[in-house]
């Protein structure tokens, strides 16, 4: 399966810029972690990552927050959907997956193009998440490791 993360590759570049320029407006990674979905007493960031959701309807570009108490998904533009009363809603696609509800996480590549990494992250009740088009993902891998391992400890 080979996922189109722009149409252009000039689009992509653009796009992480745009988003690395929000984050710098906003105060930082740890700044938007805790206004977009808090944080609880003991909580640690781990891990901000930019990368992409596959979803439904394609993938959405975003950040990826690991913490030592939650992943955390928020996308970098605003989607518009349909409400329960036929009006449009723009809002940030959103995820939050407590690490405790995680039943497990894992690696994966494209077959016909091993540099494309996936993150699959299984939840308790089988539903399943795919991070992909990670800058580092060795190291966003590594620190959901930790995440994960860290929970488990306790």
């Amino acid at each position: 399966m080979a996922v189109k993360l722009g149409t252009r590759f000039s689009e992509t570049v653009k796009g992480k810029l745009s988003l690395g320029a929000k984050v710098i407006k906003e105060g930082g990674r740890g700044n938007i972690f805790k206004q977009k979905f808090g944080e609880n007493e003991g909580e640690e960031l781990l891990k901000a990552s930019q990368c992409y959701l596959s979803t439904t309807i394609g993938p959405i570009a975003g950040l990826l927050f690991i913490s030592t108490q939650k992943i955390a998904f928020c996308s970098e533009r605003a989607i518009t959907f349909p409400s329960t009363t036929g009006q449009l809603i723009r809002t940030p696609y959103r995820v939050v997956i407590p690490i405790k509800k995680i039943k497990k996480a894992n690696q994966s590549e494209n077959v016909n193009k091993p540099t494309q990494k996936y993150i699959e992250i299984v939840t308790e009740d089988d539903f399943e998440f795919w991070f992909m088009g990670f800058l580092r993902y060795e190291k966003a891998y590594r620190n959901l490791e930790k995440a994960l391992s860290m929970a488990n400890q306790m």
